[in-house]
């Protein structure tokens, strides 16, 4: 934090001690709510395959080498997520095997990883509130922060995938970006935060090509502002470069993609850090060059891209087979845009949208003012969270970062109100305060949508399916001889980190040939299932749980092998394996 802020206002020391204090509170709050469950679950598929691709790390595997050869075997699976997440794991991981067994070592690596990451993520969410509002409006952004358990999801013990990290890196290099202005290091730390972040994954792209439009635009509008241009694409281009090598191996230095590091995605970010260190250094007198300029390196960067893949013009998804999509992709939960929640799952919608939209309502009072108009900081911090509300229209998973960076916009509109009411007193600023906190609007939104009369279709957390991620469902499974399963891929993950099995495939949209398999093994009819089975060479059928495969119909489900085996119908070729009373898999062995 004390990067984005002036040593004016570093003086007061009791801000930062109060940033500690507000991070110390909510993680032992998280951390005694949810250590029970750190024990009883991996609590996500990515947190389950980054578990297993750490233990693969420590027990010999190369740094570059992330190869899961028990993933959609025999070609197995080449996960594009950075190493450097699993450095950070191991360090924590040694920290506290220095003091305790390896299990309870792990327990704790796994509770307290996410929790590490919330204090740069409250600390940068402070720092825009105190740029574009003043240090008044941080200290209530620090309240919405300590009530603000919508907002950590991705936080919460156990989450050990990228999202937290990734979350962390795109609000600070937003800080940075908000107080480039007015702090000489700013500029250079938003570029080389940005290079990090994207090194870590492609999920805050958006919000970063944010960053980098407000350091354009400014340039074009003022000059002047040619040192900080040149600043961002130096700390761009480098810590892009850095990452690159850093993580991935020569062997992979030709390979493609379009939602992560890689050759194509690095000529991009590369060549538009040094483009704009080049034409901040030229600093054209006149402001229509200005923006030509800065329109030509958004071509050139986006022509050193697609030349290399030109898939990626048609977005992220551009090399997944379409296949995948009606069989999984299309009905992954986080994929869902708003509105389609809300005619799934309105009570759960309500919850997710209701902090955003009062931040938008915050935020057109913050532009109201004309000060703030004419303020690139607050300019800037009101698109960025403008971003996040269109990509969480689009897809919900972005509501973590509409929440985060909704924050500072709220409290910017909390002190508005309290001059506006009159409101002097701690006690009844406080109190408005409260009522604006994420958990606070969340809980009114879903109290008001249920005396509407309205009510969750499905329950997003599908509770029945439940026991089917618990690690003790896995330990029977763990003493089989190990084999290749067949299931739901939502298990597969799971089956790598705490069996020695192979899993036929997982949700991740670069396996398809295993999803696709692993979809048809249990949604054909039990003699068309039993080829793709035997094509495939799995050892072993498990179901858990109701949920059928998806993009069935209804007679189709009780045709499939899987309604088959769901009503105790069991094909002869496949053998029931005997397993313990109230075991939560139904495992069947593939006879030969």
């Amino acid at each position: 934090m004390a990067l984005f802020m002036p040593p004016a206002l570093l003086r007061q020391p009791n801000f930062a001690a109060l940033v500690i204090l507000v991070w110390l509170l909510v993680s032992f709050t998280l951390l005694l709510q949810h250590w029970p469950q750190t024990a009883e679950t991996l609590l996500d598929t990515d947190d389950a395959l980054r578990l297993a691709q750490l233990h693969a790390w420590l027990g010999g595997q190369g740094w570059f080498d992330l190869h899961q050869a028990r993933m959609q075997p025999p070609e197995g699976y080449d996960t594009h997520w950075s190493r450097l997440i699993d450095a950070g794991l191991a360090a924590l991981l040694f920290l506290f095997g220095l003091f305790t067994d390896g299990a309870l070592a792990e327990r704790l690596m796994r509770a307290w990883w996410p929790l590490l990451w919330l204090l740069p993520t409250i600390a940068g969410m402070a720092a825009i509130a105190w740029r574009i509002a003043g240090r008044e409006a941080a200290v209530i952004a620090l309240l919405l922060a300590m009530i603000g358990t919508p907002g950590y999801q991705q936080f919460t013990p156990g989450r050990i995938d990228h999202h937290n990290v990734q979350i962390a890196l795109t609000i600070l290099a937003v800080a940075a970006t908000v107080w480039s202005d007015r702090v000489r290091l700013g500029a250079l730390a938003a570029g080389a935060l940005s290079g990090a972040a994207l090194t870590i994954g492609f999920e805050a792209v958006p919000y970063l090509v944010g960053c980098g439009a407000a350091f354009a635009l400014r340039y074009v509008f003022d000059r002047a502002n040619a040192p900080g241009l040149r600043a961002y694409g130096q700390g761009l281009a480098a810590s892009s470069l850095v990452g690159f090598f850093a993580t991935i191996g020569p062997q992979h230095w030709l390979r493609h993609s379009c939602d992560s590091i890689a050759i194509n995605t690095l000529a991009g970010l590369a060549c538009a850090g040094v483009m704009l260190e080049i034409v901040g250094r030229l600093a054209h007198q006149d402001r229509v060059t200005r923006a030509a300029a800065i329109g030509g390196v958004g071509c050139i960067s986006a022509a050193a891209l697609l030349l290399i893949e030109p898939a990626c013009a048609r977005g992220p998804f551009a090399m997944v087979d379409p296949a995948i999509w009606p069989m999984w992709l299309g009905g992954v939960r986080e994929m869902q845009p708003l509105l389609t929640l809300f005619r799934i799952n309105p009570l759960t919608a309500a919850a997710i949208a209701a902090f955003p939209a009062v931040a938008v309502l915050a935020t057109l009072a913050v532009l109201r003012n004309r000060a703030s108009r004419h303020d690139a900081g607050v300019l800037t911090a009101a698109a960025v969270f403008a971003i996040a509300v269109m990509v969480m229209l689009g897809a919900i998973r972005g509501y973590s970062y509409a929440i985060w960076f909704g924050m500072p916009m709220v409290a910017a509109m909390a002190l508005r109100l309290f001059a506006a009411l009159r409101m002097t007193t701690l006690v009844g600023r406080t109190f408005a305060a409260l009522l604006l906190t994420p958990m606070a609007l969340s809980s009114g939104a879903i109290t008001v949508a249920s005396a509407a009369g309205f009510d969750d279709k499905d329950a997003f957390d599908r509770p029945a399916s439940k026991a089917c991620l618990l690690t003790a469902s896995y330990k029977p499974l763990a003493q089989l001889p190990p084999g290749l399963v067949a299931t739901d891929i939502s298990y597969g993950p799971f089956l790598l980190a705490l069996t020695p099995h192979s899993a036929l495939a997982g949700p991740y949209h670069h396996l398809s040939r295993g999803i696709i398999a692993a979809h048809r093994s249990l949604a054909e009819p039990p003699e068309q299932a039993r080829r793709v089975l035997n094509d495939a060479g799995v050892n072993y059928v498990m179901i858990c749980g109701p949920r059928p495969p998806d993009g069935l119909l209804a007679a189709e489900q009780r045709r499939s092998l899987w309604g088959q085996l769901r009503a105790g119908t069991v094909p002869a070729w496949l053998e029931p394996v005997r397993g313990e009373a109230g075991q939560a898999f139904a495992v069947y062995r593939v006879k030969r």
